[in-house]
């Protein structure tokens, strides 16, 4: 007999809840939960093929070592006692400059972030790179300094907007919020809401949206500091809201006042009265925007965060019901990492910020390995995550990888990134683990749920938090543990935490190692290292959470937390843990003045001078590449690298190179032909599709393809185009905006 076991999708950050069907052992059926509070009953086709990311053919089973260019099968042991020697050779001779930690990236499970990054902190090392720092450096780091933390990503409130702007996002494909294609369609038919899609092609989003922008790609700044100056130009700036809530407006107007609104427009080929109508509904109308790759990747990255934020102070939209809101944490997304601060590394070799809430950008890392300086990385450690596949110059990115000193890879399969390590460890799947996610996507409730094993792992499979505790036992980085304390994780929770506190008390120095303690005593206990340190994260969580856990109906009291932790495992489908005080949004806050800041002294020049004249000629392509091509494209038909059987999804047009009808025909090419594209980095073939969609000038390809599975490739690995070199000055690739040139083969 089978059982129905509530679950939740490990496939992308919105996590929707399942129903898997598990018999004799294995996984069998899949359906959405009507009873989780966040996704309602909705799931999109990846989570219902969720078993194909379960039973890969390429799963990992034991320890590898690579000897000679080939895997060998060794113990945990030996594993576990030659890592910890030679990485432990390579700090002692090179500085803690020399590790970094590539992981923290994983969309099913965050607890080994808290392990990897502890561990990383515990050798000296502030070397982190994460996904984080693929996509959202200029993002994070604007929000770190009009905000105050890195972390504080203000998204939109959905549900009550009267007005939400998809500027670069295409949710009815990408979702990035909970039930997105629901909900973009509630709005939509509500004749007292607009829907505005900002976007060069008539994406699925912009194909159901009252308003769509069809804007020229790379002009996203542009536009938006021609928005601005319509607002000053016409009076229509939230005084009230800029007095009370905002700092540095009158510094930075003047960048608006005398700036030519109607040349620029023109530059980003729309017209002038949609936009100055849209200004006004932006004045008279309470809006949210929610920006996704198209701004984070495009052009001036840093710089559209910045104007985006501006724009949506100047209108007075940020943290009032309907606008764009600071949300509720479990747990922050990173932690701050000002380098205005001397104690804050910066890239040894390229000189940049940790801007992603403490993650460097993903696009130096070749840069930083393949070197000669004296502070060079020259070991890491990739945890559940595929560099190769998912991070930018896959060139770059191996000739770096097969320099190093020691790599080590933990991952459920034997991805691209692990071919190439030293040591490849075999971790359970999500749903052989205790684990859960912190992403920050509902206000003013908070939402968390703890997953829990569902079937069993095989015999030598560990979490990827189990492995770093181990690695961190074999280095001496463990505190020898008291006889007491390790027979207390045996018993009743309280039991074990009062014996804990006793011992701490009297050694307050072993603090900084608490995670792996948790993991050494209640994960051997558990079997779940990471279950551990969410029971210590409950216990010692920060008195904001538990205002918001109060808020949320938990009484308060010395073991509030634990009863938060057995809520989370009574509530398998999910619960809202928090609830914040959504009439003082704004005291979330964390900048000097304790308001929102405006002022950015690295980014006023550009902002000030960015006019028509100086985007015409930077627009310009090299007659060698005249298109642009859009380099991880969001399709249902793509999934990341986390599921590698092509047969997920069955038969559909999954990797493709997709043009306008006009640029199939100037070529004599038609659907379905085999094409070229050819980019400063590289060459890819593959199948053309023609689509009325894509804008002229334009090629899209998604993302998460060429992945080697049974000895087979399927589809173009698109990062294998891109340059890591091609990049915002605070490190985010552009991946939105790459000339390329398109071939037929013939």
């Amino acid at each position: 007999m089978g059982e129905w076991h509530k679950t939740g999708c490990v496939l992308c950050a919105q996590n929707c809840g399942l129903e898997i069907f598990v018999e004799d052992g294995r996984m069998v059926k899949v359906k959405p939960d009507k009873d989780n509070p966040r996704s309602q009953g909705y799931a999109c086709r990846k989570g219902l093929n969720v078993i194909y990311h379960q039973y890969p053919a390429d799963r990992l089973t034991s320890p590898l070592k690579k000897v000679n260019g080939e895997f060998i099968e060794i113990s945990w042991d030996q594993a576990m006692t030659e890592i910890a020697g030679k990485l432990k050779t390579t700090v002692d001779q090179h500085g803690p400059r020399s590790f970094a930690y590539l992981g923290a990236s994983a969309q099913g499970g965050h607890m080994e972030a808290g392990y990897g990054v502890s561990l990383m902190k515990a050798l000296g090392s502030q070397n982190l790179y994460t996904s984080g720092g693929q996509e959202f450096c200029g993002s994070w780091w604007v929000q770190g300094r009009m905000f105050g933390k890195q972390y504080l990503l203000a998204g939109p409130d959905d549900h009550h907007t009267e007005m939400l702007i998809a500027w670069g996002w295409n949710g009815m494909q990408s979702h990035q919020m909970p039930r997105a294609p629901i909900v973009l369609k509630e709005i939509s038919k509500d004749p007292n809401r607009i829907l505005v899609s900002v976007d060069p092609r008539k994406s699925e989003t912009a194909a159901i949206a009252d308003i769509h922008l069809a804007i020229r790609p790379g002009c996203d700044t542009l536009l938006v500091k021609a928005m601005i100056a319509i607002i000053v130009v016409e009076g229509w700036e939230n005084t009230d809201y800029i007095n009370t809530h905002v700092e540095g407006w009158n510094v930075i107007r003047p960048w608006f006042t005398e700036f030519d609104a109607r040349s620029a427009i023109t530059v980003c080929e729309l017209d002038y009265d949609a936009v100055h109508l849209l200004c006004r509904l932006m004045t008279t109308r309470v809006w949210s925007f929610h920006p996704d790759l198209g701004i984070y990747m495009g052009r001036h990255s840093t710089l559209n965060s910045y104007l985006l934020n501006v724009l949506g102070a100047v209108c007075g939209i940020f943290g009032k019901r309907g606008g764009n809101s600071i949300p509720g944490l479990v747990m922050p997304l990173g932690y701050h990492a000002d380098e205005r601060d001397p104690k804050v590394w910066k890239t040894a070799v390229t000189g940049l910020p940790p801007a992603a809430a403490g993650s460097f950008p993903c696009s130096v890392l070749p840069e930083e390995i393949l070197t000669d300086h004296p502070d060079r990385i020259r070991a890491v450690i990739v945890s559940v995550c595929n560099p190769m596949r998912s991070w930018p110059d896959s060139q770059a990115l191996e000739k770096a990888f097969t320099s190093l000193d020691l790599m080590v890879v933990h991952d459920i399969v034997m991805s691209e990134t692990a071919r190439l390590a030293d040591y490849v460890l075999p971790c359970r799947t999500f749903y052989e683990s205790w684990d859960g996610t912190f992403f920050p996507w509902t206000c003013p409730e908070i939402y968390f749920q703890l997953r829990r094993p569902i079937v069993s792992p095989p015999e030598k499979c560990l979490e990827s938090s189990q492995i770093f505790t181990l690695l961190a036992d074999k280095m001496g980085l463990i505190p020898e543990i008291p006889e007491n304390v390790m027979t207390a994780a045996h018993a009743d929770r309280m039991t074990f935490g009062a014996a804990l506190m006793e011992w701490i008390g009297a050694h307050p120095e072993y603090l900084s190692s608490m995670i792996f303690i948790l993991g050494k005593t209640l994960g051997e206990a558990w079997d779940s290292a990471a279950k551990g340190a969410l029971w210590g994260m409950m216990m010692t969580a920060p008195k904001d959470f538990r205002k918001n856990a109060a808020r949320q109906g938990f009484a308060t009291g010395f073991d509030m937390g634990d009863r938060i932790f057995q809520a989370m495992i009574d509530n398998p489908q999910g619960l809202w843990v928090g609830k914040l005080d959504e009439e003082n949004n704004l005291a979330l806050l964390k900048t000097p003045s304790g308001k929102i800041e405006l002022v950015i002294p690295e980014l006023a020049d550009l902002a000030q001078t960015l006019c028509a004249e100086s985007e015409v000629c930077d627009l310009i392509l090299p007659p060698e590449f005249p298109l642009i091509l859009n380099a991880g494209r969001h399709r249902s038909t793509n999934m990341n690298t986390q599921m590698r059987n092509p047969k997920w999804i069955k038969g559909k047009r999954g990797c493709t190179i997709a043009v306008n009808p006009k640029e199939a025909e100037k070529l004599g090419l038609a659907d379905g032909d085999q094409a070229r594209v050819t980019t400063e980095a590289g060459t890819a073939v593959g199948e053309l599709e023609v689509a009325d969609d894509v804008r002229e000038g334009m090629v899209l390809i998604p993302h998460g393809f060429g992945l080697n599975y049974n000895g087979e490739i399927n589809g173009i690995n698109v990062n294998h185009l891109t340059k890591n070199t091609n990049r915002d000055p605070i490190g985010t690739p552009i991946h939105r905006f790459v000339p390329c040139r398109l071939e037929a083969i013939r």
